[in-house]
């Protein structure tokens, strides 16, 4: 009994709820429906049983009808007797009924039209139906973003779609890369333009947004489709559309995940026993005349080699006896002291609904991501909400609000590292830097600073994550704003006329507060680092549209005319310093640094630079009886950040489809559902420079003064004797700057075949871009080392495959499976000295953009006659190669290895990529797989210094009586570099993986069950994350994170519906 009554309260809960949701909403439409009488009346639902609330009732063929109320309700006079009623509501099939006469009240359920939702895609500036869609798009909806728990949109767009790659990054609170058809610019970014309810963003991307507040993704991707966003679409295009309300009943719904996960390491440090091998091996190798073999242990040896090491009284405790037995030496896990369980847990809570007139929603999101690594956290809270209004059937109006508030624990890096650019990333790296021999702790209990000695030089990770505090917040506030009159409704004549008016504003501000203790590894004994900076970024981005739309017999036509204007404009300030005097305040209290006492370090700066858009832009759709499809726009855009007379450029593109199974010889094919041709081509640009490079910048610089112990700023262009012109020097202005532009063609086609049951689309295009916006060296008798100029020419070919089918669908149990895969090759074909290579830069006329440039390697070198002759011969000419060192390939033949020897090694970016989702359903239960891969392509894992001073990962080297190994032999070097010159050749593998991305095991429960419980729907599930690689050309790294460690774990999720 007590069930059954806690049962009826949930359920009557959740019917308040919805009502008191709709009290506001329904008491402004109301059109009087009570007051008639009650000669028939009836009820409203969905086929979930939930009233549709506003549905137009009419008596067909008359003007004598009214709306259900907010329990679906309605009453209606003066029905004729057989008349008929006509029910309908905007995202439902219309239903008809015969008013019988003995018939009082009539229970009417209406079906979702969801053929006619489904069909509508966003194109930019609006939408269009997919059938008439001439440009490559791909459209990733929510019921797919949302297959697996994400942290943000980037990762759950990962293999979705074919020709975007995206990479993936595992620290909480950051982000991966994201790339569509491939790079086409040097210098200038090769950055996606992200567009959120028709607002472009200016500052950062997509990834602040709640995954779950995303309605559906449309990735525009040929220079046909971009072309009308002008300057800000040449490298593509996504437009997000974030969910909003719909008109019927008020829907709420929870859901919510908690993962749970652990580091795998592919590459872990070595064991104990297995470094002090090592190290043995690796002084035999440099002084084999004296010291023994790493395979013939001494206790003399030993002690030689460890002496003066705080490691030395663990490693001793292996001798016993005079015998070594390496059980006996404590392995301490140094990766494991600063790992850990990681835990994040989500939940959104969001509530849509509305009548044919006001449509609302909302939406509350929670993150809570606890890295596996110590030190690493973050948080993000969420709140977006929406409004649709359409007071007069000629007007409508709308406003959408996404806020975000986040913050992050960044964790041990880089930053504020002493002595080096290139030390450990994370605390796991650090922590990998310590022999595993060596312990915490002395005899005393007292921490060991140095736990291996000082030719190791890796400090103790013990308490790190307390010692390296970089706090990170941002708020985010963006806004989307419209009003929309339609003409027609106000006068016939006018029909298909509207004009759009749109606004969206978009501020960010971000504060980063770091603080490293003295006694941080990342200080190396130096003094403690302080740091303060925020960034403020507000962009606005105003529309003024007008429309039209109108059927003449035959004939389609829509067109776009736009009015554009955006601004944005970034602050910034920051503060540092060296030996703050009061750690505990952190960054607080700067204010008490004397920023002219050199004891400090300190510096200071602000900035503020602007920039701003201006468009003019035309598009016509054409549509021929539904077969004969026809695009064409044009863009005109000025930019503040290019040079004068050069700041305006077009931007033009056309398109043409052919649906051929509209022709007659084709129609009566029914297995024939879609087969369509499409041919585009457009020009897109990039302006992707500073704000104020084609001016003559003048910076301030410190000039020594009275010594070295104090200075006075100057200004000038630059001031290469005082300053690292490397990372901080201005550009010689040029007055003739102007666009990079891209032209690029698209062939596609879309099909579908047997009630859809495969269909898909496959795409080919091919670009080139010219006047690329590179940096060039000038004279420095100018003043300046280089300046920005249009020089140099890319291109890039490509092929885009995706298909969704279908294998099986009975009654109780359904297959579907989507694949899709592209290839694409960048190459340049001219540079600053057109077609003169740029060696330093990496950059070869017939290459990619990316590439991997050196020497090349022919393995090992083994104890052998042939080998021992060719070394001689080489170290005839100076160099000092043995047997088990690495062995580079002599391309010219002359037994030296120099600069011209050096050859194209393979390219950095993938040619092929692959995304592959499988779900199978039988009767409520879910099991979907997710594979995801890159092939064809190289990367470079740093190679093994294979020193002996610094500690060593599990690797496969070379000993004489193992001589097929992957590494070459160990040589000891107390500097930590490799004794082995060519050792990093090594370290460049091709690259090709396939990996289990997501594993998935779900429940849906019937509809009878979630009724009983108050519910619209319940599902649960529980997901694998990261479940490791079918393939891998690497065993020892993870291809898709570009480190040899990555997180796997498993989630339990929870999604209800009230």
């Amino acid at each position: 009994m007590k069930t059954t009554r806690h049962l009826q309260s949930c359920a009557a809960w959740g019917g308040e709820l919805r009502r008191l949701f709709f009290v506001a909403l329904f008491s402004m439409l109301t059109l009087g429906a009570a007051a008639q009488s009650n000669s028939i009346k009836g009820n409203v639902v969905d086929t979930s049983g939930q009233p549709v609330i506003g549905a137009s009732v009419l008596v067909k063929g008359t003007m004598n009808g009214t709306n259900t109320d907010i329990n679906g309700n309605f009453s209606l006079n003066n029905v004729p007797a057989n008349g008929t009623l006509e029910v309908t509501f905007i995202g439902f099939k219309t239903v008809e009924t015969i008013a019988v006469p003995s018939q009082t009240f009539f229970n009417i359920t209406m079906e979702e039209d969801s053929a006619t939702l489904d069909e509508v895609v966003v194109v930019g500036y609006g939408v269009q139906k997919k059938s008439d869609v001439t440009g490559a798009l791909t459209r990733v909806d929510s019921e797919t973003l949302n297959t697996k728990p994400v942290m943000n949109a980037f990762e759950a767009l990962q293999g979705k779609a074919a020709g975007v790659d995206i990479t993936s990054n595992q620290r909480p609170g950051e982000i991966g890369d994201i790339r569509i058809r491939g790079n086409r610019s040097l210098n200038a970014s090769n950055k996606p333009l992200y567009v959120v309810d028709g607002v472009p963003l200016s500052a950062g991307g997509i990834e602040t947004l709640n995954p779950r507040d995303i309605e559906s993704i449309d990735i525009l991707k040929d220079a046909s489709s971009t072309a009308i966003y002008g300057s800000r679409g040449a490298n593509g295009v996504i437009l997000v559309t974030t969910k909003r309300g719909k008109a019927g009943q008020f829907n709420l719904n929870y859901s919510g995940t908690v993962t749970v996960e652990n580091i795998k390491d592919l590459q872990p440090a070595m064991s104990a026993s297995d470094m002090i091998t090592f190290v043995r091996w690796a002084k035999y190798n440099a002084n084999p005349n004296i010291n023994p073999r790493g395979d013939q242990p001494s206790y003399t040896s030993d002690m030689d080699y460890f002496t003066g090491n705080p490691g030395w009284a663990n490693i001793e405790k292996g001798w016993v006896n005079g015998v070594w037995d390496p059980s006996k030496v404590t392995d301490y896990d140094w990766g494991g002291l600063v790992t850990k369980t990681g835990i994040t847990h989500e939940h959104t809570l969001s509530g849509s609904g509305g009548t044919e007139n006001v449509q609302g929603s909302f939406s509350f999101g929670y993150l809570s991501n606890d890295g596996t690594q110590k030190g690493q956290e973050y948080q993000r809270y969420n709140f977006a909400s929406t409004v649709d209004v359409t007071p007069k059937s000629w007007f409508k109006m709308g406003a959408s609000v996404n806020l975000s508030y986040t913050e992050q624990q960044y964790g041990f890096s880089r930053t504020g590292q002493v002595g080096t650019n290139s030390g450990p990333t994370d605390i796991y790296g650090a922590a990998k830097a310590i022999p595993r021999y060596a312990l915490p702790y002395d005899e005393d209990g007292d921490i060991i600073n140095m736990p291996a000695g000082s030719e190791s030089a890796a400090l103790t990770v013990m308490d790190e994550w307390t010692k390296s505090n970089d706090n990170r917040e941002s708020f985010r506030a963006l806004g989307s704003f419209y009003a929309q009159v339609d003409f027609g409704e106000i006068w016939k004549p006018l029909k298909g006329l509207s004009y759009k008016f749109a606004f969206g504003p978009d501020f960010r501000y971000r504060r980063n507060g770091i603080f490293i203790d003295a006694s941080s590894a990342a200080r190396a004994g130096g003094k403690n680092y302080v740091k303060w900076g925020a960034d403020r970024y507000f962009s606005w981005t105003l529309d003024n549209m007008i429309l039209y739309n109108r059927q003449f017999g035959k004939h389609n036509v829509g067109v776009t005319l736009l009015q554009s204007a955006s601004k944005y404009n970034h602050e910034n300030a920051s503060m540092s310093g060296q030996g703050y005097p009061y750690p505990s305040m952190l960054w607080n209290n700067m204010g008490i640094i004397d920023i002219k006492d050199t004891q400090y370090s300190a510096g200071m700066g602000t900035g503020f630079s602007e920039n701003q858009l201006a468009s003019y832009m035309a598009r016509i759709n054409y549509n021929f009886d539904e077969r004969f499809l026809l695009t064409v726009s044009g863009r005109y855009d000025g930019s503040s950040v290019l040079a004068k007379g050069n700041k305006w450029a077009f931007f033009p593109s056309a398109a043409i489809g052919w649906r051929i199974n509209q022709e007659s010889w084709l129609r009566d094919k029914d297995w024939i559902n879609n087969l369509k041709l499409r041919v585009g081509v457009g020009t897109t640009g990039n302006s992707s420079v500073d704000a104020y490079g084609t001016l003559g910048v003048v910076s301030q610089f410190k000039m020594p003064g009275d010594g070295y112990n104090s200075s006075f700023p100057i200004l000038s262009t630059n001031e290469p004797y005082y300053v690292n012109m490397d990372s901080k020097q201005n550009y010689m202005p040029n007055k003739t700057l102007g666009w990079e532009k891209t032209t690029q063609w698209n062939y596609g086609i879309d099909f579908g075949f047997f009630d859809n049951r495969i269909m898909g689309t496959i795409d080919i295009y091919h670009s080139h871009t010219k006047d690329l916006l590179m940096k060039a060296t000038v004279p420095t008798l100018t003043g300046y080392q280089s300046m920005m100029a249009n020089v140099g020419e890319t291109k890039n070919f490509g092929i885009e495959i995706g298909v969704d089918f279908t294998p099986v669908r009975t009654k109780d149990f359904e297959w579907v499976s989507s694949i899709n895969t592209a290839y694409q090759k960048d190459e340049i074909v001219s540079l600053l000295n057109g077609k003169q290579d740029m060696i330093d830069n990496s950059w070869f006329i017939g290459q990619s953009i990316g590439v991997y440039y050196g020497f090349d390697h022919a393995g090992l070198w083994q104890d052998t006659p042939e080998d021992q002759a060719e070394m001689a011969k080489f170290n005839a000419n100076g160099h000092k190669f043995e047997p088990g060192m690495v062995r580079p390939v002599d391309q010219d033949g002359n037994y030296k290895i120099g600069d011209e020897d050096r050859v194209i090694l393979g390219n950095k970016n993938p040619n092929w990529t692959l995304g592959w989702s499988n779900t199978f359903s039988w009767k409520g239960i879910e099991l979907s797989l997710e594979l995801y891969g890159r092939f064809g392509y190289m990367v470079s894992t740093e190679g093994q210094a294979l020193s002996g001073a610094a500690n060593q990962y599990e690797v496969d080297y070379w000993t004489p009586d193992h001589t097929n190994s992957e590494w070459q032999k160990p040589i000891y070097n107390s500097s930590r570099s490799s004794g082995d010159p060519y050792c990093g050749l090594l370290g460049y593998k091709k690259a090709s993986f396939l990996k289990v991305r997501n594993l998935s095991l779900g429940y849906n429960f019937p509809k009878s069950i979630c009724n009983k419980i108050g519910f619209s729907s319940l599902k649960v599930y529980v997901q694998g994350r990261n479940l490791g690689n079918i393939y891998s050309s690497v065993d020892f790294w993870d291809l898709d994170l570009g480190t040899s460690y990555y997180n796997r774990g498993f989630t339990v999720g929870l999604n209800i519906g009230f």
